[in-house]
C-alpha cells in the first residue's frame, strides 16, 4: 500500500468538493466521516550562511591551534612532550570534523513526527526533518577521551579511575548520537537521559578520584588541576544544555546550535589546551621508558630463538 503526502491545497479542495461537514436532504446519502489525522506539508530544519560560516573559522581556529602547538612540542624535549602531543592530537581531530561539517559532509537528517490533538478539528501530524551533524559525535567520541587524559594524567589518576572515566565518556557520547537521531519523545529523553547518568560518573571521578591525587602532588600542580579542572566540567555542564534546547525541544535554530558548539568547542579545545600547556609548562615531569626511547635492544623477541 502507498501513501501519497496531501498538501493543505488538496486537502481543503477535497472538503469543497465533497462537502463533507454539510448533510443533504437525500434519505439515502451517508455523512463521511472525517480523516482522524491532516497530513501538512514536511518541514526541514537545516544549517544556513551564519551556520556555514561559523564552521569554517572554527575549523581555522582549529587548523591554527594545531599548528601552535606543534610548534611548542619542538620547544622541549620529547620526555616533557606527553601533554604536548595529547593536546595536538585533540585540535587536530576537531579540525578535521570541523572541515567535514563545513563543507556539507558528516550530517543527515532527524526525521520527527509531531503530532497535536484537537477537540474540535482533526487532529495534525507534523513531519519535521533536522539536520544532525553526526561528524560533531565522531569528534567527541575521540576528542573528549583525550581531554581527559590530560586530566587524569596532570591529576596522576590510577589506572581504574581512568578507564571507568572514559567508558562512561564514551557512552556520554554515544547516547547523546543516538538521542540526536531519536525519532519519538520517548527515545530522545531516554537516551538524554541514560548520557546524563554517565557524564555524572564522569564528574564524579574527576571530582572524587582526581582531585585525591592531585593533593598528593605539589602545589600548583593541584591548584592548576583544580582551576582547569572545573572549568572543563563547567564547560561540559552546557554541552548537555544546548544538546536540550537544540535537538531536544528544537527551540533553537540550527545556525544557532552551531554558534553555541562552536564557543563551547573553542574554550573546551585550543583555549584549554594553550592554558594547560602554558601553566604546566615548569612543573612538567620527564618520562623515559618506551615513551621517550622506544624498545629496548636488551630483552627483546627474536624470531628463531629457543627460550
Amino acid at each position: 500500500m502507498i501513501f501519497k503526502m496531501l498538501s493543505p491545497d488538496q486537502v481543503m479542495e477535497a472538503f469543497k468538493t465533497h462537502s463533507l461537514l454539510v448533510p443533504t436532504s437525500s434519505a439515502s446519502a451517508i455523512p463521511t466521516s472525517l480523516p482522524s489525522i491532516v497530513p501538512t506539508q514536511p518541514h526541514f530544519e537545516k544549517v544556513g550562511q551564519t551556520g556555514t560560516k561559523t564552521l569554517w573559522v572554527v575549523f581555522v581556529i582549529m587548523l591554527l591551534s594545531t599548528f601552535a602547538f606543534i610548534a611548542m612540542s619542538w620547544r622541549v624535549p620529547v620526555q616533557k612532550r606527553l601533554f604536548h602531543v595529547i593536546t595536538t592530537l585533540i585540535t587536530t581531530f576537531a579540525a578535521i570534523s570541523y572541515f567535514a561539517m563545513a563543507t556539507g559532509d558528516g550530517n543527515s537528517f532527524a526525521h520527527i513526527i509531531v503530532k497535536e490533538a484537537h477537540k474540535h478539528v482533526p487532529d495534525t501530524v507534523e513531519h519535521v526533518f533536522r539536520q544532525v551533524f553526526w561528524a560533531r559525535y565522531v569528534d567527541w567520541s575521540v576528542t573528549t577521551p583525550l581531554l581527559l587524559l590530560d586530566l587524569a594524567f596532570l591529576a596522576g589518576m590510577d589506572g581504574a579511575s581512568i578507564l571507568v572515566t572514559i567508558v562512561a565518556d564514551v557512552i556520554m557520547v554515544l547516547t547523546g548520537l543516538f538521542a540526536a537521531f531519536g525519532s519519538t519523545d520517548g527515545q530522545k529523553w531516554g537516551y538524554y537521559t541514560m548520557g546524563c547518568i554517565a557524564y555524572l560518573v564522569i564528574v564524579y571521578q574527576l571530582v572524587v578520584s582526581g582531585r585525591r591525587s592531585a593533593m598528593a602532588k605539589d602545589n600548583s600542580t593541584a591548584k592548576l588541576f583544580a582551576s582547569i579542572g572545573g572549568f572543563t566540567l563547567i564547560l561540559w555542564t552546557l554541552y548537555p544544555i544546548v544538546w536540550g534546547i537544540g535537538d531536544g525541544a528544537r527551540k533553537w535554530s540550527v545556525d544557532a546550535e552551531i554558534i553555541a558548539y562552536a564557543v563551547l568547542d573553542v574554550l573546551a579545545k585550543p583555549v584549554f589546551g594553550f592554558w594547560l600547556l602554558f601553566a604546566h609548562a615548569r612543573s612538567a615531569e620527564s618520562i623515559e621508558g618506551f615513551w621517550s626511547h622506544g624498545l629496548s635492544h636488551e630483552g627483546a623477541l627474536r624470531v628463531g630463538d629457543d627460550e
